[in-house]
């Protein structure tokens, strides 16, 4: 079975069941349906490579999209909108691509058209006639579905290989993980271009009949009348989105009290907002663990689990051990060292990236994650950091996230990125840059004796900065290389 066929009988067996809502419309099964094979037939006439582009804002019209490249048996390459000019050409080039669906309206939001043979946008499409009626292509399932490509914090982006396999490998994951049901409503307002918001909330709902409710853009106001409206009851999103609707001044528990699992990923969930949620909403925040990788989810945190701060267990059919980096043994329970997956939901490789891709896995074919993690007697998850984040201050291996962790739990700070600096004397010294809280003042001094009361003399940062905002991805996540960038200019 491939994603396009798979896709086809869920939306056949339920045609007049409404999967999606978003900005501007519902769209039913049947609405899907045929809306995909008029996608299919442009990618018929317009496309002569493997490699089919989406640039399209967070919508059913997306999921849609997104089907019928899968009927027209190509491979789908979601874009990150939010890249700048010259990286996203760069993709489309990479991936060999010589066509693109479109919507108009983000084309002239991001100001300028990509370089392509083939553009259609979505309002040029007549969507009101009829489709030539078809089954998908055959396509292998160990074929590639969708070329998701990695947000270049470590260099050009890589594109990341997804087959069929993977990607309804891990939708399965989370159904049976965190026991989705047909009558479950998505709150989705990811974009789809990342695999969080792909797989989390585009496929899962598609292939298991459930609800998504959409928004285009993530505005705290707007998403708490969406939740009012549509009382949805899974929400996936990453801590800043937590974060942001903690400053709703009018929001209240009763807003929040339809959702039975409300997760957080991405990035690392930061205690105190984790604390502040549940006091405030009375809900708890788990987290969960992925990478693009491995389509993504490996790890949910369960709500009835009570073991906050970990990621949870690993999801069915995902293998996961801790090893020495440098010695390859497999360490014991609760011990700091790689965390390593393998399971059907991890990559087939890089595209295009034969030695990337060797390197990728050891030799039992496990992914290596690059993060330091700890896996306990219960199988209970807990990521410690990044092995490349990873400082030696005075012979002692420090993480950004603890420190991060500290200055997170200032009242005046909105958020904070760590980094490294080289330093004669003690190998290196952890350097600190601050975001406030809008209105909130502190300085460097303060942030220094707050660090020093709560954290040992070598992980004190050495300096803090007061920035206006730290440098984030498309999906919100500090980009420490941009960090790094800035300390070097500061020093040159």
């Amino acid at each position: 079975m491939n994603l396009g066929f798979a896709l086809t009988r869920s939306l056949l067996c339920r045609p007049t069941r409404t999967f999606m809502v978003d900005d501007m419309r519902s769209y039913r099964g049947i609405d899907i349906l045929v809306a995909g094979m008029h996608i299919a037939d442009q990618v018929d006439a317009k496309s002569s490579t493997s490699t089919v582009g989406l640039l399209i804002p967070t919508s059913g019209i997306f999921a849609a999209a997104l089907y019928g490249v899968q009927v027209a048996g190509k491979s789908a390459v979601p874009m990150n909108y939010l890249l700048d000019e010259k990286t996203l050409n760069y993709i489309i080039e990479d991936c060999g691509c010589d066509f693109i669906i479109a919507s108009r309206k983000l084309i002239e939001h991001i100001g300028f058209v990509p370089k392509v043979k083939n553009i259609i946008y979505l309002e040029d499409i007549d969507f009101k006639s009829l489709p030539n009626p078809r089954l998908p292509k055959w396509t292998s399932c160990d074929d590639l579905a969708v070329l998701l490509y990695t947000s270049g914090t470590s260099g050009k982006p890589k594109g990341v290989m997804l087959s069929h396999r993977n990607l309804l490998s891990n939708a399965k994951q989370m159904h049976d993980h965190i026991g989705v049901q047909k009558q479950d409503v998505f709150l989705g307002v990811l974009p789809q271009f990342h695999s969080f918001g792909l797989t989390g909330l585009t496929l899962v709902p598609m292939l298991f009949g459930c609800k998504a409710v959409y928004s285009a853009r993530f505005v705290p106001k707007k998403v708490v009348e969406l939740i009012c409206k549509h009382r949805p009851t899974i929400f996936l999103a990453i801590p800043s989105m937590y974060n942001a609707l903690l400053t709703l001044k009018g929001a209240t528990s009763d807003d929040f009290n339809s959702f039975r699992l409300l997760a957080s990923g991405g990035e690392p969930l930061p205690k105190n907002v984790r604390d502040r949620f549940s006091e405030r909403f009375e809900q708890q925040l788990v987290e969960g663990y992925g990478l693009t990788e491995t389509s993504p989810v490996t790890n949910v945190l369960l709500p009835h689990e009570d073991r906050q701060g970990t990621v949870g267990r690993a999801v069915p059919g995902s293998l996961q051990r801790v090893v020495d980096p440098e010695t390859e043994q497999i360490l014991a329970p609760s011990v700091d060292g790689e965390l390593r997956i393998k399971g059907p939901n991890v990559m087939s490789g890089y595209f295009g990236l034969e030695e990337e891709t060797k390197a990728a896995f050891d030799q039992f074919g496990y992914f290596k994650t690059g993060d330091m993690a700890q896996i306990d007697a219960q199988g209970f998850l807990k990521i410690t950091g990044r092995i490349k984040e990873m400082m030696i201050v005075g012979g002692e291996n420090v993480f950004p996230r603890e420190i991060e962790e500290v200055l997170n739990s200032h009242p005046a700070i909105h958020d904070s990125g760590v980094i490294g600096q080289s330093d004669p004397m003690r190998g290196e010294i952890p350097i600190g840059y601050v975001e406030l809280e809008d209105d909130a003042n502190a300085d460097a001094d303060e942030l220094i004796r707050w660090c020093r009361e709560k954290l040992p003399g070598y992980k004190v940062p050495r300096r803090i900065e007061v920035i206006d905002a730290l440098p984030r991805n498309g999906t919100g996540k500090i980009m420490r290389r941009q960090l790094v960038s800035k300390l070097e200019q500061a020093s040159s």
